[in-house]
């Protein structure tokens, strides 16, 4: 079994949203990790845009590591294709072990799951619990009012704009995503080349 160059932990939502935008850019990030040799590390489930990550990162030819609370897998929501699929007691154990096997993070559209793991794994990072780099993906404007707020939290004095600075932002898979593989240390193995069908 090869190593995989990288391994990056996404963080997204188990619904789809309403954009269709949301889930081309799930499924991009999935071929992006598959197609530079990386490893995928995520939550575990079959649904939204969790599901159309691993999918996609498993037909680009990624690992896939899911990492799920058995109180989900008894609601049918696990998915059965990963390579690994670590079943866990708690969310506490979830998030520690998919921060463990990862080099990076990276946040997609997602509801308050994701927008806690993103919290959690940031306030980490403040606190020099690790210095893995943390990327957000701005998909359609998704995070603008979070930006807003964030900066409204500066402006009166609950943040230092050091703090902002742990989290790269971006919208462009093809620019965030080799900036974070390379901020960790890794190396993103170069695209395999098309093979012809004909």
């Amino acid at each position: 079994m090869t190593t995989p160059a990288f391994s990056l932990c996404v963080y997204c939502g188990s619904r789809p949203g309403d954009n269709p935008r949301f889930t081309e850019t799930a499924r991009a990030v999935g071929r992006w990790i598959g197609t530079h040799g990386g490893q995928l590390v995520y939550g575990g489930g079959r649904s939204g845009l969790m599901g159309e990550v691993a999918q996609a990162a498993r037909q680009a030819g990624a690992r896939v590591v899911g990492v799920i609370p058995q109180a989900l897998v008894d609601k049918e929501l696990a998915n059965r294709d990963c390579d690994e699929l670590h079943i866990v007691h708690t969310m506490h154990e979830r998030k520690a072990l998919m921060a463990e096997r990862s080099d990076a993070f990276l946040a997609l559209p997602g509801g308050i799951g994701t927008l806690e793991e993103l919290f959690e794994v940031w306030t980490w990072h403040q606190l020099g619990y690790h210095a893995k780099p943390i990327g957000l993906l701005d998909v359609a404007q998704y995070y603008q009012g979070l930006h807003q707020f964030l900066a409204g939290c500066v402006r009166q004095g609950f943040m230092g704009e050091w703090q902002l600075g742990l989290v790269q932002t971006g919208d462009q898979v093809e620019l965030l995503l080799p900036a974070l593989v390379q901020a960790a240390g890794t190396a993103a193995a170069a695209p395999a080349p098309l093979r012809s069908v004909i």
